[in-house]
């Protein structure tokens, strides 16, 4: 497939789905769940909120080693533009901290079935975007 020059291309890195599934059940699954609990106790903490965060926006490397997605060009790497911080802080203290934690609930409920599994990584994916508005 040929694509016109200066076209950004989604590029994915990591390991493949076989190895994705084998670490959520034997690694992933227990250890995404302490870390989405040690997030949300450094919630409780208003110094601690930014390593709270940051363990929540690697989530999906955490539960199921999935590396965010990279827009690539023949010039370089195209870097999203984000919200301005004012109204990222807003959102998560109004609605990302609770949104996430739906959004968490869901995927490990949609992860313990096989069919749900895709669906659960896909949510899983999404976290940081809920959070925080982190766009990728």
């Amino acid at each position: 497939m040929s694509y016109p020059v200066g076209t950004p291309i989604m590029v994915k890195k990591g390991p493949g789905c076989l190895v994705q599934i084998l670490w959520f059940l034997f690694i992933g699954c227990w250890l995404g769940g302490f870390a989405v609990t040690a997030a949300y106790i450094l919630f409780l903490f208003i110094v601690t909120i930014p390593l709270g965060i940051a363990i929540l926006n690697n989530i999906p490397m955490i539960m199921a080693l999935r590396q965010p997605d990279r827009l690539i060009t023949p010039y370089g790497e195209v870097h999203v533009p984000q919200y301005p911080f004012l109204i990222r802080a807003l959102w998560f203290i109004l609605f990302g901290w609770w949104l996430a934690a739906i959004a968490l609930a869901v995927g490990y409920a949609l992860c313990m079935t096989i069919i749900g599994l895709p669906l659960g990584f896909w949510i899983f994916d999404r976290v940081p975007g809920l959070l925080t508005l982190r766009r990728s």
